[in-house]
């Protein structure tokens, strides 16, 4: 048989799915499992959302779209943008995607190529780097810390700008970590970038929604680098339609162009039905977006408050997302039948195997001493996610093989 491509071998599977799937498979075994790996709210979408899919459906809306997706709702789009961050964006200079994944990839796609350089402060979602990778790029790593918020600081950004570099991810709120940049920390980036003209911004700004403080600005609004900024969103977070795939992104008009050239050539057009349903969300009702940004603050601080009272693990209040991300490198060292825990992966197959309980292993985003435990789930399950992550790290305890 012939061999796969140098780039399909090279792509690391999402372990963020793959630990998914092992509780799945561990539930149609029979197990009792509190699955708490995927970023996916509990909720469903808005009833006047599906009344609007039903609509599409019943008046035939099931034909091929604009590759860029239907001009009502790149309007709809262009009045959200202005609505909720300020930022104004004609129909034009929007892209509608299968997703906020799709509408990143496309950007990477554009933007970097064989020899460039893309940024990524880490802790950070997976995806990026492999979406470098698949554009030919080299996924550079920044690390930040609980210590500075985990949020990238103007130094390591100027120390690590290169001839070669043509990318940085930046994503706020973020996943796995909750850390919002405020406008200031936006603006000592923003005098590091301006040095550098030729460098591009994608700004993930998909959890922009779902947060804890009063402002979640974007790096768009800063003026000396807003032609330089890529706004990429979607609704899978803010209304709950993760299966609906729908993402946008808004930015430069030759990037945008560029982007539609690729989607063409690829997805073509995200589906006719949502692409209305769509519309409903952005353009109606707002209420249940904050009724949902605020059943995740009443868990943030009920799990966090119980998370931070475990001996053995560290964890901050993230700004926003649904995640909440400690760290459990004290339980480093222990043993468990005979195997020493040496990282977050073996820690979360400790959890999976021994409690019930699925999480991420930090591993996957970029720190091996945390891992990542979504709180969009019932309350009930988090509740009793909680019980087992106590029970499970009293019982491991802090003890270290010598």
């Amino acid at each position: 048989m012939s061999a796969l491509s140098s780039r399909a071998v090279g792509i690391e599977p999402s372990r963020t799915i793959a630990m998914n799937q092992r509780a799945r498979e561990l539930k149609a075994a029979g197990r009792d499992i509190i699955d708490l790996t995927v970023g996916e709210p509990d909720f469903h979408p808005p009833a006047h959302v599906r009344a609007a899919a039903a609509r599409a459906i019943s008046e035939g809306a099931d034909r091929y779209t604009p590759v860029a997706g239907e001009v009502a709702l790149r309007e709809a789009v262009s009045r959200k943008l202005l609505r909720d961050s300020g930022l104004s964006y004609p129909a034009a200079r929007i892209l509608v995607s299968c997703g906020a994944k799709s509408a990143l990839f496309n950007a990477v796609l554009a933007l970097a190529g064989p020899g460039d350089e893309v940024l990524i402060p880490t802790p950070a979602w997976l995806s990026y780097a492999e979406m470098a990778k698949l554009a030919g790029a080299c996924p550079v790593f920044l690390p930040t810390t609980a210590s500075d918020g985990y949020k990238l600081q103007p130094e390591a950004l100027a120390a690590a700008i290169t001839p070669r570099t043509r990318v940085l991810i930046l994503c706020t709120p973020s996943n796995p970590t909750g850390a919002v940049y405020t406008r200031a920390e936006l603006d000592a980036l923003a005098s590091v970038l301006a040095r550098f003209p030729d460098l591009w911004i994608i700004s993930d700004e998909v959890y922009e929604r779902i947060r804890y403080v009063p402002d979640v600005p974007s790096p768009a609004s800063i003026a000396n680098i807003a032609d330089r900024v890529i706004v990429v969103g979607g609704l899978s977070k803010s209304h709950a339609m993760t299966g609906w795939r729908l993402g946008y992104l808004a930015g430069p008009k030759s990037v945008v162009d560029a982007c539609i050239a690729i989607q063409g050539q690829t997805t073509t057009c995200a589906s006719s039905i949502t692409q209305r349903a769509a519309i409903a969300a952005l353009d109606g009702d707002q209420s249940p977006v904050a009724a949902m940004a605020e059943a995740f603050r009443v868990r943030r601080d009920r799990a966090y408050a119980r998370l931070a009272a475990v001996p053995g693990l560290r964890v901050g209040a993230p700004d926003g997302a649904f995640y909440l991300f400690p760290d459990v490198s004290a339980l480093f060292g222990s043993e468990w039948r005979g195997i020493r825990i040496e990282g977050s992966d073996d820690f979360c197959l400790y959890l999976l195997e021994e409690a019930g309980v699925a999480l991420v292993p930090g591993s996957a985003f970029g720190d091996d001493a945390c891992v990542r435990m979504s709180f969009a789930a019932s309350d009930a399950a988090i509740d009793l996610a909680l019980d087992r992550i106590e029970a499970a790290v009293a019982a491991l305890g802090t003890a270290r093989v010598g």
